[in-house]
């Protein structure tokens, strides 16, 4: 693990009182815990988006707000439903949010989790043949990287009919603004082996995800590495030019204290094993323990070991102070053990001898 980072699932509701705040409590405090894990040093700060829920709904506006107020933190999403998306429209504010912060934009995508509504995606205008998505999903995915790669997507009009004129009719125009380097800085959130080879092969980096929709031999840590290692495999047969990164979301609270153990000395849990969108699921364990055995948790820990990014979730009900309280611990404490380079000492780049 040479970075981390939080990840926020953005949760408010009807602002009656601590942990439970209504929307523009939970944006504003958002964007402050963003400002105060960048002083510590943390390298990113991302937020889970899920629509028609009392959660982070719109990523760009949040992810300007805490782009313009941070100096060294990525800013990104883990991960943005393509179902919902206009390919085109996510394209340019995506370059422009990159210019607005400086070249700090990682953009986690996938094709979404299941969700309160029912097809959802066809009220923002979206039709898709399978009844999850999935094409949907992948063309649009795939039409955002060709616009982001600066690919053509439509043709200069004849002099008559531009305003104001400035190309030669049939000129190939591509989405703009273009911003350099964004291309390497898209993740795709994967679940599977298959959607984590598929990633390799498209050529983004990989986000795995807080569960596998696989069950087998061993613990959920171990599945997970699993799929690293076939993506890194992947990759390498891909023939890419540049080292990707890969990246884990766990729950860790360390307990330094008599709050702490108060609040979350019963968060701690082993894997567990159901079901979820029809498919055989192993969800990750939570760790919660002093920092001595956090330390010699995670180190054992197959998939972290594997990662060059760890995504501490964080209870971003909590508010605030609660939020840095834990994320200033683990910097502290525990991942300096793991190998941490704090973002102060530069962008986050991936190691070449992990593949």
């Amino acid at each position: 693990m040479k970075a981390f980072g939080f990840l926020s699932f953005g949760h408010y509701g009807h602002g009656r009182g601590p942990g439970d705040p209504d929307a523009r409590q939970a944006l504003k405090e958002a964007v402050e815990i963003a400002v105060g894990a960048d002083e510590i040093g943390v390298n990113g700060a991302y937020w889970r988006v899920h629509h028609y829920a009392r959660q982070a709904a719109a990523p760009i506006p949040l992810l300007s707000a805490a782009g313009a107020r941070t100096r060294r933190i990525e800013v990104g999403t883990g991960v943005i439903d393509m179902r919902y998306e206009n390919p085109l429209h996510l394209a340019e504010e995506a370059a422009a949010l990159d210019q607005i912060a400086d070249g700090r934009v990682a953009l986690g995508m996938s094709r979404g989790a299941p969700e309160i509504a029912q097809r959802g995606w066809e009220a923002f205008g979206y039709r898709a043949e399978d009844p999850r998505g999935a094409d949907l999903a992948r063309a649009n995915f795939e039409r955002f990287l060709a616009a982001i790669e600066g690919a053509p997507m439509a043709q200069a009009a004849p002099l008559g009919e531009q305003y104001p004129t400035s190309c030669a009719p049939g000129t190939p125009l591509r989405i703009l603004p273009h911003s350099e380097g964004l291309r390497q800085r898209i993740w795709w959130g994967s679940g599977t082996t298959a959607s984590a080879q598929r990633a390799a092969r498209d050529g983004v980096n990989l986000m795995s995800s807080t569960l596998v929709l696989e069950t087998g031999q061993g613990s959920f840590a171990d599945l997970q590495a699993a799929q690293i290692a076939a993506y890194r495999r992947a990759w390498k047969e891909a023939g890419h030019s540049w080292t990707p990164r890969v990246s884990v979301s766990r729950s860790v609270f360390p307990l330094l204290s008599e709050r702490d153990r108060r609040l979350y000395g019963l968060a701690a849990s082993g894997d567990q094993v159901g079901e979820l969108d029809q498919s055989p699921t192993t969800f990750g364990r939570a760790y919660a323990a002093d920092p001595d055995a956090l330390v010699r948790q995670l180190q054992q820990d197959a998939a972290v070991a594997s990662a060059d990014t760890l995504l501490l979730t964080i209870p971003n009900q909590l508010g605030v102070d609660a939020n840095l309280s834990i994320i200033e611990n683990f910097a502290r404490c525990i991942a300096p053990e793991l190998g941490w380079v704090p973002s102060t000492r530069g962008p986050q780049e991936q190691d070449p001898l992990l593949l």
